[in-house]
């Protein structure tokens, strides 16, 4: 599991409680965590590290767009230059 700030001690306690057990991995260890860790490289190279904003709801706003783009229109290589959304698309016609 990640370990953002989201997967802290509510989280842990929570799966404790239902009998799961709760291990953090290494930060930044591509290795274990390697489609995550891809996803945080490509938002810090293509949105944050070009990212111009004025407070927290300009913010979310392109935020939002960045997800989009992302999702919709952005071609990715593991996807034979597809969209995830293309790709989704292709895989529920077929």
């Amino acid at each position: 599991m990640d370990n953002g700030h989201e997967f802290q001690s509510k989280f842990h306690w929570h799966v404790t409680d239902l009998g799961m057990i709760h291990i953090y991995i290494a930060p930044a260890c591509p290795r274990l965590n390697g489609k995550v860790e891809r996803s945080h490289l490509t938002d810090q190279r293509e949105f944050y590290q070009l990212l111009d904003y004025k407070g927290d709801v300009d913010l979310s706003k392109k935020l939002k767009q960045w997800e989009d783009y992302y999702n919709f229109y952005r071609p990715h290589s593991a996807h034979a230059g597809k969209s995830p959304y293309e790709k989704l698309r292709q895989t529920m016609l077929s």
